[in-house]
Protein backbone atom coordinates (compact mmCIF):
# COMPACT_ATOMS: atom_id res chain seq x y z
CA UNK A 1 0.00 0.00 0.00
CA UNK A 2 0.72 3.67 -0.66
CA UNK A 3 2.29 5.57 1.98
CA UNK A 4 -0.53 7.47 4.00
CA UNK A 5 -0.72 10.79 5.85
CA UNK A 6 -0.17 10.22 9.56
CA UNK A 7 -3.90 10.12 10.50
CA UNK A 8 -4.35 7.56 8.54
CA UNK A 9 -1.11 5.66 8.60
CA UNK A 10 -2.48 2.70 10.03
CA UNK A 11 -5.35 2.13 7.56
CA UNK A 12 -4.79 -1.03 5.38
CA UNK A 13 -6.29 -2.31 2.22
CA UNK A 14 -9.25 -4.13 2.84
CA UNK A 15 -8.73 -6.76 1.14
CA UNK A 16 -6.06 -8.71 -0.69
CA UNK A 17 -7.73 -8.39 -4.47
CA UNK A 18 -7.20 -4.56 -4.16
CA UNK A 19 -4.17 -3.68 -6.31
CA UNK A 20 -2.22 -0.64 -5.36
CA UNK A 21 -2.35 2.15 -7.57
CA UNK A 22 0.80 2.87 -10.02
CA UNK A 23 0.68 6.07 -8.66
CA UNK A 24 1.65 7.29 -4.95
CA UNK A 25 -1.70 8.60 -4.84
CA UNK A 26 -0.94 10.14 -1.14
CA UNK A 27 2.07 10.91 -1.22
CA UNK A 28 1.35 13.37 -3.80
CA UNK A 29 -1.27 14.86 -2.45
CA UNK A 30 0.39 14.89 0.76
CA UNK A 31 2.58 17.21 -0.84
CA UNK A 32 0.29 19.47 -2.29
CA UNK A 33 -1.66 19.81 0.82
CA UNK A 34 1.49 20.89 3.01
CA UNK A 35 3.23 23.03 0.36
CA UNK A 36 0.96 24.61 -1.34
CA UNK A 37 -2.97 24.18 -0.77
CA UNK A 38 -1.98 25.18 2.96
CA UNK A 39 0.03 28.39 1.71
CA UNK A 40 -3.49 29.85 0.52
CA UNK A 41 -6.02 27.97 3.15
CA UNK A 42 -6.08 31.84 4.64
CA UNK A 43 -6.68 33.34 1.71
CA UNK A 44 -8.89 30.86 0.03
CA UNK A 45 -11.05 31.47 3.69
CA UNK A 46 -10.89 35.15 3.80
CA UNK A 47 -11.49 35.57 0.14
CA UNK A 48 -13.75 33.38 -0.35
CA UNK A 49 -12.39 31.98 -3.62
CA UNK A 50 -11.12 28.72 -5.48
CA UNK A 51 -8.49 27.45 -4.17
CA UNK A 52 -7.09 27.32 -7.86
CA UNK A 53 -3.53 27.07 -6.82
CA UNK A 54 -3.72 24.01 -5.08
CA UNK A 55 -5.99 22.51 -8.24
CA UNK A 56 -3.14 23.43 -10.98
CA UNK A 57 -0.69 21.63 -8.53
CA UNK A 58 -3.15 18.55 -8.30
CA UNK A 59 -3.83 18.92 -12.28
CA UNK A 60 0.21 18.52 -12.59
CA UNK A 61 0.51 15.57 -10.41
CA UNK A 62 -2.40 13.96 -12.55
CA UNK A 63 -4.01 13.81 -9.62
CA UNK A 64 -7.51 14.33 -11.35
CA UNK A 65 -7.94 11.35 -12.65
CA UNK A 66 -6.60 8.89 -10.20
CA UNK A 67 -9.94 6.80 -10.19
CA UNK A 68 -9.72 6.00 -13.67
CA UNK A 69 -9.43 2.45 -15.23
CA UNK A 70 -5.75 2.28 -16.47
CA UNK A 71 -6.90 1.07 -19.78
CA UNK A 72 -8.22 4.53 -19.99
CA UNK A 73 -5.22 6.55 -19.16
CA UNK A 74 -6.27 6.37 -15.51
CA UNK A 75 -4.16 4.96 -11.83
CA UNK A 76 -6.84 2.83 -10.93
CA UNK A 77 -6.76 4.11 -7.36
CA UNK A 78 -8.71 2.29 -4.87
CA UNK A 79 -11.17 3.91 -2.87
CA UNK A 80 -8.40 3.90 0.48
CA UNK A 81 -5.99 5.63 -1.61
CA UNK A 82 -8.31 8.34 -2.61
CA UNK A 83 -9.17 9.13 0.92
CA UNK A 84 -5.92 9.30 2.01
CA UNK A 85 -5.38 11.90 -0.59
CA UNK A 86 -8.89 13.70 0.51
CA UNK A 87 -7.19 13.24 4.36
CA UNK A 88 -3.93 15.02 3.21
CA UNK A 89 -5.52 17.65 0.80
CA UNK A 90 -8.07 18.71 4.28
CA UNK A 91 -5.08 18.91 6.30
CA UNK A 92 -3.81 21.86 4.34
CA UNK A 93 -6.62 23.27 3.35
CA UNK A 94 -10.30 21.71 3.92
CA UNK A 95 -12.05 23.52 0.81
CA UNK A 96 -9.34 22.01 -0.97
CA UNK A 97 -9.97 18.89 0.30
CA UNK A 98 -13.85 18.83 0.42
CA UNK A 99 -13.65 19.76 -3.22
CA UNK A 100 -11.35 17.28 -4.43
CA UNK A 101 -13.80 14.64 -2.02
CA UNK A 102 -17.01 15.89 -4.24
CA UNK A 103 -14.63 15.77 -7.86
CA UNK A 104 -13.94 12.33 -6.89
CA UNK A 105 -17.47 11.10 -6.01
CA UNK A 106 -18.98 12.30 -9.28
CA UNK A 107 -15.83 10.13 -11.18
CA UNK A 108 -16.55 7.18 -8.49
CA UNK A 109 -20.30 7.39 -10.39
CA UNK A 110 -18.82 7.11 -13.59
CA UNK A 111 -16.17 4.79 -13.04
CA UNK A 112 -18.78 2.10 -11.87
CA UNK A 113 -21.64 3.35 -14.08
CA UNK A 114 -20.77 4.16 -17.44
CA UNK A 115 -20.90 1.89 -19.61
CA UNK A 116 -21.42 2.76 -23.28
CA UNK A 117 -18.59 4.11 -25.17
CA UNK A 118 -19.49 8.10 -24.30
CA UNK A 119 -18.93 7.74 -20.80
CA UNK A 120 -15.60 5.32 -21.45
CA UNK A 121 -14.40 8.46 -23.79
CA UNK A 122 -15.54 11.10 -21.54
CA UNK A 123 -13.11 9.14 -18.50
CA UNK A 124 -10.16 8.91 -21.07
CA UNK A 125 -10.56 12.78 -21.19
CA UNK A 126 -10.77 12.79 -17.54
CA UNK A 127 -7.16 11.46 -17.46
CA UNK A 128 -6.06 12.90 -20.32
CA UNK A 129 -6.96 16.46 -19.42
CA UNK A 130 -7.19 16.27 -15.92
CA UNK A 131 -11.03 17.59 -16.21
CA UNK A 132 -12.75 18.59 -12.81
CA UNK A 133 -16.24 17.48 -12.15
CA UNK A 134 -19.09 18.85 -9.89
CA UNK A 135 -22.22 17.85 -9.33
CA UNK A 136 -25.89 19.50 -9.21
CA UNK A 137 -27.97 17.52 -6.78
CA UNK A 138 -30.12 19.72 -5.06
CA UNK A 139 -33.08 21.97 -6.46
CA UNK A 140 -34.77 24.94 -4.26
CA UNK A 141 -37.98 23.18 -5.15
CA UNK A 142 -37.13 20.50 -3.10
CA UNK A 143 -35.69 22.37 -0.12
CA UNK A 144 -32.16 20.10 -1.01
CA UNK A 145 -33.65 16.55 -0.62
CA UNK A 146 -31.32 15.00 -3.25
CA UNK A 147 -33.77 11.84 -3.59
CA UNK A 148 -36.83 14.11 -5.13
CA UNK A 149 -36.11 16.44 -8.34
CA UNK A 150 -39.43 18.67 -10.12
CA UNK A 151 -37.22 19.15 -13.03
CA UNK A 152 -37.14 16.07 -15.53
CA UNK A 153 -34.85 14.76 -19.11
CA UNK A 154 -37.39 15.68 -21.99
CA UNK A 155 -35.94 13.46 -24.50
CA UNK A 156 -36.59 13.48 -28.13
CA UNK A 157 -35.30 10.93 -30.18
CA UNK A 158 -31.54 10.47 -29.52
CA UNK A 159 -31.32 13.73 -28.27
CA UNK A 160 -32.31 15.91 -24.93
CA UNK A 161 -32.20 18.49 -22.11
CA UNK A 162 -33.41 19.46 -18.91
CA UNK A 163 -33.40 22.63 -16.63
CA UNK A 164 -32.57 22.67 -13.16
CA UNK A 165 -33.06 25.53 -10.52
CA UNK A 166 -30.10 24.14 -8.84
CA UNK A 167 -30.01 25.32 -4.88
CA UNK A 168 -26.27 24.23 -4.95
CA UNK A 169 -23.78 23.73 -7.25
CA UNK A 170 -20.15 23.74 -6.03
CA UNK A 171 -16.84 25.32 -8.01
CA UNK A 172 -19.77 25.44 -10.78
CA UNK A 173 -17.64 28.61 -12.58
CA UNK A 174 -14.88 25.95 -12.26
CA UNK A 175 -16.57 22.63 -13.09
CA UNK A 176 -15.52 21.11 -17.19
CA UNK A 177 -18.55 18.79 -16.05
CA UNK A 178 -21.73 18.38 -13.92
CA UNK A 179 -23.61 15.32 -12.89
CA UNK A 180 -26.94 16.25 -13.11
CA UNK A 181 -30.33 14.43 -11.48
CA UNK A 182 -33.69 14.76 -13.01
CA UNK A 183 -36.84 12.38 -13.14
CA UNK A 184 -35.94 10.22 -16.01
CA UNK A 185 -38.77 11.47 -17.86
CA UNK A 186 -41.81 14.20 -17.59
CA UNK A 187 -44.24 11.80 -16.52
CA UNK A 188 -41.47 10.00 -14.07
CA UNK A 189 -42.60 10.79 -9.94
CA UNK A 190 -40.21 12.99 -8.21
CA UNK A 191 -38.00 10.16 -6.63
CA UNK A 192 -37.74 8.23 -10.13
CA UNK A 193 -34.14 10.10 -10.89
CA UNK A 194 -31.68 9.15 -13.67
CA UNK A 195 -27.95 11.24 -13.44
CA UNK A 196 -27.41 12.77 -16.88
CA UNK A 197 -23.76 13.16 -17.05
CA UNK A 198 -22.71 17.01 -19.01
CA UNK A 199 -19.82 18.44 -20.38
CA UNK A 200 -18.85 21.96 -20.66
CA UNK A 201 -20.10 22.69 -24.04
CA UNK A 202 -23.53 21.17 -23.14
CA UNK A 203 -24.56 23.19 -21.01
CA UNK A 204 -25.10 26.86 -20.15
CA UNK A 205 -25.07 28.36 -15.97
CA UNK A 206 -26.71 31.56 -14.81
CA UNK A 207 -26.05 32.19 -11.08
CA UNK A 208 -28.86 32.66 -8.88
CA UNK A 209 -27.39 33.42 -5.41
CA UNK A 210 -23.90 33.56 -4.25
CA UNK A 211 -21.93 31.33 -1.47
CA UNK A 212 -21.16 34.07 1.53
CA UNK A 213 -20.71 31.17 4.69
CA UNK A 214 -19.37 31.08 7.77
CA UNK A 215 -16.97 27.86 6.68
CA UNK A 216 -16.18 25.87 3.88
CA UNK A 217 -16.14 29.09 1.66
CA UNK A 218 -13.38 27.72 -0.75
CA UNK A 219 -15.86 25.60 -1.89
CA UNK A 220 -17.64 28.25 -3.88
CA UNK A 221 -21.18 26.49 -3.41
CA UNK A 222 -22.75 29.02 -5.39
CA UNK A 223 -26.95 28.62 -6.84
CA UNK A 224 -27.02 28.19 -10.23
CA UNK A 225 -29.82 28.15 -12.93
CA UNK A 226 -28.31 25.04 -15.42
CA UNK A 227 -30.17 24.60 -18.59
CA UNK A 228 -28.14 21.46 -20.83
CA UNK A 229 -28.69 19.24 -23.94
CA UNK A 230 -26.73 16.57 -25.28
CA UNK A 231 -26.98 13.14 -26.74
CA UNK A 232 -29.08 10.11 -24.32
CA UNK A 233 -26.14 8.29 -24.24
CA UNK A 234 -25.07 11.04 -21.84
CA UNK A 235 -27.60 9.51 -19.27
CA UNK A 236 -26.44 7.02 -16.83
CA UNK A 237 -28.32 3.51 -17.16
CA UNK A 238 -28.98 2.73 -13.33
CA UNK A 239 -31.80 4.20 -11.70
CA UNK A 240 -30.19 6.86 -9.48
CA UNK A 241 -31.94 5.56 -6.34
CA UNK A 242 -29.66 2.07 -7.22
CA UNK A 243 -26.97 4.01 -7.96
CA UNK A 244 -26.98 6.25 -5.11
CA UNK A 245 -27.43 2.76 -3.02
CA UNK A 246 -25.02 1.65 -4.84
CA UNK A 247 -22.02 4.20 -5.09
CA UNK A 248 -22.83 7.80 -4.22
CA UNK A 249 -24.06 7.53 -0.98
CA UNK A 250 -21.49 5.17 0.36
CA UNK A 251 -18.20 6.79 -1.51
CA UNK A 252 -19.62 10.27 -0.65
CA UNK A 253 -19.61 9.23 3.27
CA UNK A 254 -16.55 7.59 3.36
CA UNK A 255 -14.84 10.86 1.15
CA UNK A 256 -16.34 13.49 3.18
CA UNK A 257 -15.21 11.88 6.57
CA UNK A 258 -11.89 11.35 5.21
CA UNK A 259 -11.54 15.22 4.54
CA UNK A 260 -13.36 15.97 7.87
CA UNK A 261 -10.57 13.71 9.38
CA UNK A 262 -7.75 15.91 7.83
CA UNK A 263 -9.47 18.85 9.84
CA UNK A 264 -8.99 17.52 13.07
CA UNK A 265 -5.89 15.54 12.57
CA UNK A 266 -4.38 18.93 11.51
CA UNK A 267 -5.86 20.43 14.62
CA UNK A 268 -4.62 17.98 16.77
CA UNK A 269 -1.30 18.57 15.09
CA UNK A 270 -1.41 22.38 16.20
CA UNK A 271 -2.42 21.73 19.82
CA UNK A 272 0.61 18.97 20.35
CA UNK A 273 2.65 22.15 19.17
CA UNK A 274 1.31 24.16 21.54
CA UNK A 275 1.76 21.52 24.46
CA UNK A 276 5.09 21.07 23.40
CA UNK A 277 5.77 24.67 23.52
CA UNK A 278 4.54 24.89 26.81
CA UNK A 279 6.52 22.20 28.04
CA UNK A 280 9.49 23.45 26.92
CA UNK A 281 8.79 27.21 28.88
CA UNK A 282 8.49 24.77 32.05
CA UNK A 283 10.92 21.90 31.97
CA UNK A 284 9.80 18.85 34.29
CA UNK A 285 6.28 19.34 34.38
CA UNK A 286 3.48 18.22 31.98
CA UNK A 287 0.99 21.41 31.05
CA UNK A 288 -2.27 20.88 32.42
CA UNK A 289 -3.60 21.75 28.82
CA UNK A 290 -2.28 17.82 27.76
CA UNK A 291 -5.10 16.38 29.05
CA UNK A 292 -7.62 18.57 26.77
CA UNK A 293 -4.77 17.14 23.93
CA UNK A 294 -5.40 13.50 24.86
CA UNK A 295 -8.97 14.45 24.66
CA UNK A 296 -8.66 15.34 21.31
CA UNK A 297 -6.11 12.39 20.38
CA UNK A 298 -8.83 9.64 21.43
CA UNK A 299 -11.74 11.16 19.39
CA UNK A 300 -8.97 11.52 16.35
CA UNK A 301 -8.51 7.66 16.82
CA UNK A 302 -12.05 7.40 16.81
CA UNK A 303 -12.59 8.81 13.90
CA UNK A 304 -9.57 7.03 11.56
CA UNK A 305 -11.20 3.74 13.53
CA UNK A 306 -14.56 4.51 12.22
CA UNK A 307 -13.50 5.35 8.34
CA UNK A 308 -11.32 2.70 8.11
CA UNK A 309 -14.55 0.11 9.19
CA UNK A 310 -16.52 1.45 6.59
CA UNK A 311 -13.81 1.31 3.44
CA UNK A 312 -13.52 -2.38 4.68
CA UNK A 313 -17.60 -2.94 4.95
CA UNK A 314 -17.57 -1.05 1.32
CA UNK A 315 -15.05 -2.80 -0.84
CA UNK A 316 -15.97 -6.56 0.50
CA UNK A 317 -19.42 -5.62 -0.80
CA UNK A 318 -18.51 -4.04 -4.10
CA UNK A 319 -19.15 -5.96 -6.90
CA UNK A 320 -22.35 -7.40 -5.14
CA UNK A 321 -25.61 -5.05 -5.71
CA UNK A 322 -27.16 -7.10 -2.66
CA UNK A 323 -25.01 -6.19 -0.45
CA UNK A 324 -24.77 -2.64 -1.43
CA UNK A 325 -27.96 -2.55 -1.97
CA UNK A 326 -28.71 -4.10 2.36
CA UNK A 327 -30.60 -2.00 5.00
CA UNK A 328 -27.78 -2.92 7.03
CA UNK A 329 -25.14 -1.36 4.87
CA UNK A 330 -26.92 1.62 4.19
CA UNK A 331 -27.65 2.16 7.87
CA UNK A 332 -23.72 1.70 8.31
CA UNK A 333 -22.83 4.05 5.67
CA UNK A 334 -25.34 7.26 6.90
CA UNK A 335 -24.42 6.90 10.40
CA UNK A 336 -20.60 7.40 9.38
CA UNK A 337 -21.26 10.07 7.92
CA UNK A 338 -23.32 11.38 11.34
CA UNK A 339 -20.69 10.22 13.72
CA UNK A 340 -17.61 11.17 12.17
CA UNK A 341 -19.54 14.65 11.33
CA UNK A 342 -19.95 15.32 15.09
CA UNK A 343 -16.33 14.11 15.86
CA UNK A 344 -15.12 16.37 14.23
CA UNK A 345 -16.36 19.45 15.73
CA UNK A 346 -15.71 17.37 19.31
CA UNK A 347 -12.03 17.27 18.16
CA UNK A 348 -11.55 21.06 16.69
CA UNK A 349 -13.10 22.10 20.06
CA UNK A 350 -11.36 19.85 22.58
CA UNK A 351 -7.94 21.12 20.46
CA UNK A 352 -8.99 24.63 21.17
CA UNK A 353 -9.40 24.20 24.62
CA UNK A 354 -5.67 23.09 24.43
CA UNK A 355 -4.30 26.05 23.08
CA UNK A 356 -6.43 28.09 24.96
CA UNK A 357 -6.38 31.62 23.71
CA UNK A 358 -3.35 30.66 21.77
CA UNK A 359 -6.11 28.90 19.60
CA UNK A 360 -8.90 31.40 19.77
CA UNK A 361 -6.54 33.77 18.05
CA UNK A 362 -6.49 34.58 14.88
CA UNK A 363 -2.84 35.91 14.41
CA UNK A 364 -0.99 32.72 16.46
CA UNK A 365 0.60 29.48 14.53
CA UNK A 366 -1.97 27.26 17.06
CA UNK A 367 -5.04 29.76 15.28
CA UNK A 368 -8.06 26.88 15.09
CA UNK A 369 -10.53 29.44 14.23
CA UNK A 370 -10.89 28.27 10.36
CA UNK A 371 -11.01 24.47 11.61
CA UNK A 372 -13.86 25.19 13.95
CA UNK A 373 -15.85 27.28 11.45
CA UNK A 374 -15.15 24.62 8.63
CA UNK A 375 -15.67 21.58 10.94
CA UNK A 376 -19.40 22.92 11.36
CA UNK A 377 -20.22 22.55 8.01
CA UNK A 378 -20.37 18.46 8.47
CA UNK A 379 -23.26 18.32 10.29
CA UNK A 380 -24.83 20.16 7.87
CA UNK A 381 -23.86 18.96 4.38
CA UNK A 382 -26.61 16.63 4.01
CA UNK A 383 -28.34 17.62 7.34
CA UNK A 384 -27.79 15.23 10.34
CA UNK A 385 -31.12 14.93 11.17
CA UNK A 386 -32.85 14.38 7.72
CA UNK A 387 -30.45 11.53 8.04
CA UNK A 388 -31.26 10.43 11.34
CA UNK A 389 -34.97 10.43 10.15
CA UNK A 390 -34.41 8.25 7.50
CA UNK A 391 -32.66 5.57 9.26
CA UNK A 392 -35.31 6.00 11.72
CA UNK A 393 -37.48 4.87 9.33
CA UNK A 394 -35.82 1.87 7.80
CA UNK A 395 -34.95 0.76 11.32
CA UNK A 396 -39.16 0.56 11.87
CA UNK A 397 -39.44 -2.11 8.86
CA UNK A 398 -36.08 -3.83 9.95
CA UNK A 399 -36.71 -7.53 10.46
CA UNK A 400 -35.68 -8.56 13.74
CA UNK A 401 -33.08 -10.72 14.85
CA UNK A 402 -30.30 -9.68 12.81
CA UNK A 403 -26.37 -11.13 13.72
CA UNK A 404 -23.50 -8.76 15.10
CA UNK A 405 -22.24 -9.09 11.31
CA UNK A 406 -25.25 -8.91 9.08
Amino acid sequence: MNAAPAALAELAPATAQVAPAPVNVAARARAVGAEIAARHADAVDRDGRFPTEAFDALREQGLLGVMVPADLGGAAASLFDVAAACHALARGCAATGMIYAMHQIQVACLVNHGTNDWHRDLMARIAAEQLLLGSATTEKETGGDIRNSVCAVQAEGERFTLAKNASVISYGDQSDVILVTARRNPDAPSSDQALVVVTKDDYRLEKTSLWDAMGMRGTCSDGYRLEAAGVVDQILPLPYADLSAQTMLPVTHILWSSTWLGIAADAVSRARAFVRSEAKRKPGTTPASAVRLAEATAKLQQMKAVILAAIRQYEMACGSPEQLTSLSFATAMSTLKVTTSELVREVVEAAIRTCGLAGYRNDTPYSLGRHLRDAHSAALMIGNDRIMSHVATQLLVQRDGLGPFE
